[in-house]
């Protein structure tokens, strides 16, 4: 830990240009800016609320908040591992003349999602409210899947970004497999009818347990198993340190390539 922040402390101002760039060149000539970073989740809610309420709403109870619960995490998933996968490509002319820790440009990227992340947050509350959601202390546990969410993302974020450096084409694999996410990780249905071990199988799926997690602390006021606790961080340390081992393997070999 003392040596992280003393790297940060060394690399701090670069590391705080790195994410004003990211900010400015999202939203370079747009003319609601930041504001997207709300209205686009909610204009993606909407399409789902009127495509699926019909098929799915009339039977769950709290729909719009069960909705918009896995919505904002895929989203959230979405942003950080896309913006980060090219991270290193992109910022190929800077570590290749300077020596500085390469995760640095990954990590920018994901202080970018989670500003995002955090201010749709905001909506998604006042939402909860309108949806007759009853707020109780526990729920201060939501943000518990958050934390393995942000470590988890920076995990996929790291494997992504050395893939793409040496295979250009997981752009457009994992652009598939995006899509595939969207309709294995219970965004719009209930995986009630699957069965018990239907049920089971949704739990290999990181981005569904984070899901349900917030939906039984919101919607239920259920805390979930001690169990449960241990296999959302399971996911974000897997995942977190093979990342950090393919960094620390490949961290000479990316030069040659970029």
């Amino acid at each position: 830990m003392s040596k992280m922040i003393t790297l940060y402390k060394k690399y701090q101002f670069l590391f705080e240009e790195l994410v004003k760039r990211d900010f400015k060149q999202k939203y370079k000539r747009s003319i609601l800016g930041m504001g997207w970073s709300i209205l686009s989740p909610l204009l993606s809610l909407l399409v789902m609320y009127v495509v699926f309420s019909r098929l799915f709403g009339h039977r769950m109870e709290h729909y719009v908040t069960y909705l918009f619960s896995g919505q904002l995490v895929l989203s959230y998933y979405k942003e950080s591992t896309k913006n980060g996968m090219t991270s290193l490509v992109n910022n190929a002319k800077i570590f290749t003349k300077i020596n500085v820790p390469k995760y640095m440009f990954l990590l920018s990227k994901n202080v970018s999602a989670l500003v995002n992340f955090g201010l749709t947050l905001l909506v998604y509350f006042v939402f909860c409210a309108f949806d007759g959601i009853t707020f109780h202390p526990q729920q201060l546990l939501f943000f518990f899947p958050v934390l393995c969410l942000l470590l988890l993302n920076i995990g996929v974020g790291l494997i992504l970004s050395a893939m793409f450096v040496f295979f250009r084409d997981v752009r457009y694999l994992y652009d598939v497999l995006l899509t595939l996410l969207t309709y294995v990780s219970a965004i719009f249905y209930s995986v009630d009818k699957f069965g018990e071990v239907g049920k089971q199988l949704f739990l290999l799926n990181p981005i569904y347990v984070y899901i349900k997690y917030i939906r039984l602390i919101m919607i239920d006021g259920i805390i979930p198993s001690l169990s449960y606790h241990g296999l959302c961080v399971l996911y974000a340390a897997f995942y977190l340190g093979i990342g950090g081992y393919i960094y620390k393997k490949n961290n000479h070999a990316f030069l040659y390539y970029l």
